[in-house]
């Protein structure tokens, strides 16, 4: 399992990469890994405000469909249409071209809530 240490992290196994005031989120190795085969993700809330722990979205894999939660509060600024026609990009890399939204944040101060990879990795057990 691979937890970059840049990032930040939630119990729900969304990632946070903060770019100034944006972050960028996507899932985790482990929850792909947990999802198995990614075959659709489904985000319409582009240019909505959302409070962190909305969800944001869905993703569904060939065993299971799974909400998508909001790690900090603001609006979607962006979403990966990238993943459109290839939503197994979540699985072979959650963290490059996998990525799912970018967040203008409402609270940057929120990240600080996260966790860091020490603590995740503890939480998932890796």
């Amino acid at each position: 399992m691979n937890f970059p240490d840049s990032l930040k992290y939630t119990k729900d196994h969304e990632w946070v990469k903060v770019e100034g005031d944006v972050a960028v989120i996507g899932i985790t190795d482990f929850a792909q890994s947990e999802l198995g085969d990614v075959v659709f993700v489904e985000i319409e809330t582009e240019g909505e405000t959302l409070d962190s722990e909305a969800t944001f979205g869905t993703v569904e894999a060939v065993k299971t469909v799974s909400d998508l939660y909001m790690p900090v509060s603001g609006e979607i600024i962006e979403v990966n249409s990238g993943l459109e026609g290839n939503p197994e990009n979540v699985n072979t890399d959650p963290y490059g071209s996998g990525w799912m939204i970018k967040v203008k944040m409402s609270d940057p101060s929120q990240v600080d809530a996260l966790m860091d990879a020490a603590a995740y990795t503890e939480m998932v057990g890796a």
